[in-house]
């Protein structure tokens, strides 16, 4: 996806190819960007203008004071938090996600789309898309890509003919369609000229009474975590970690490589396949299901480790999706928080 002429990056000293426009490591930026061009807008949520950074939120956090035009508290002179480095979705209790820039990057890149009916268990839709920091607008790519997503997913219950496994086949299905509109959303938010065209990963699950469905394309990641059971990773990477782990070689060894974080596949204009990678489950018990970008699973990669560290968190939290959630991220942050954070639950 990059140009393979390598330099450094003047902020971190990380690796950084001539094509490159922001660090993947520290997400400085490596040369100006060019505008960005318009992306979704809708009546209930906040406008991509917003969401993307262009107008900072208000009032001042610091003091409650005016934020002036620049993007500062006229009153204290704070610089004003963006709406985008930080956001939160909780269509109902049980479900809940929170994206964040971290601390390292300059902007936040990741995003979320989730959906669920009132009752908890009976069905809920999570959506989860990490730009790719070396493409241009990635951020309003991968904003675009979940609500196109979600938007698909929400459409309807996928019925099949009325057996398990049609209702499972309908189910993928509608995930696939659901990767389509997402390709097409980068696709909408890239300029026809562009050097360096937007990109992201995707990754989704529907849960529709009983039946899990998880699709992937890229290193974004899903869990399931039964309370009385063993962890289950619902996807495996499109990346050069993942296959040189099929090779043989030790996790930690392939996750911290140079190359750790290159991925194989991604959707945008330039992507060889955007058809997502499935997986179909039965859920019986109660357990979390978690969809989160490499910004969390950096830090615990394997399923086990990261089971715990959501049950105890969730145990912390006395069982709340949100707070649960945000704990999650706030984790993230104090291992070095280097990468965007996004975590999407929901408590079966």
């Amino acid at each position: 996806m990059t140009s393979t002429t390598q330099t450094v990056c003047p902020s971190c000293g990380g690796p950084v190819s001539e094509a490159d426009r922001f660090c993947e490591a520290c997400g400085a930026e490596l040369s100006p960007s060019t505008p960005s061009t318009p992306a979704l807008d809708t009546d209930t949520e906040p406008t991509v203008e917003i969401m993307t950074g262009t107008s900072p939120a208000g009032p001042c956090q610091s003091c409650g004071g005016v934020i002036g035009a620049e993007g500062y508290c006229e009153t204290c002179g704070t610089k004003a938090a963006k709406v985008r480095d930080h956001y939160t979705e909780q269509p109902s209790p049980w479900v809940a996600g929170v994206c964040d820039r971290g601390i390292r990057h300059s902007r936040n890149e990741d995003a979320l789309a989730i959906a669920a009916d009132p009752e908890p268990g009976s069905r809920a839709l999570l959506v989860v898309c990490d730009g790719v920091s070396s493409s241009l607008d990635s951020d309003v790519a991968s904003l675009a890509a979940s609500r196109a997503a979600r938007d698909v997913l929400t459409a309807g219950h996928a019925q099949g003919l009325g057996t398990e496994s049609s209702r499972s086949s309908a189910m993928v299905a509608r995930l696939e369609a659901a990767a389509d509109a997402a390709n097409d959303a980068v696709l909408d938010n890239t300029s026809p000229d562009s050097p360096n065209p937007a990109s992201c990963t995707f990754v989704a699950t529907i849960l529709e009474d009983g039946v899990l469905v998880a699709g992937n394309v890229g290193d974004s990641r899903a869990y399931w975590f039964p309370d009385e059971a063993e962890a289950v990773a619902l996807t495996v990477d499109d990346s050069w970690a993942a296959e040189l782990i099929a090779t043989g070689i030790s996790r930690e060894e392939a996750e911290s490589g140079p190359h750790a974080h290159a991925i194989t596949r991604w959707l945008g204009k330039d992507a060889p396949d955007h058809t997502p990678r499935t997986t179909t489950l039965r859920v019986t018990g109660p357990g979390w299901i978690l969809v989160c970008s490499d910004g969390l699973w950096n830090y615990c990669s394997e399923a086990a480790p990261l089971a715990d560290l959501v049950r105890q968190t969730a145990a912390a939290n006395g069982g709340e999706s949100m707070a649960t959630a945000s704990a999650l991220v706030d984790w993230a942050n104090a291992q070095g928080g280097q990468d965007n954070i996004t975590v999407a639950l929901a408590r079966l």
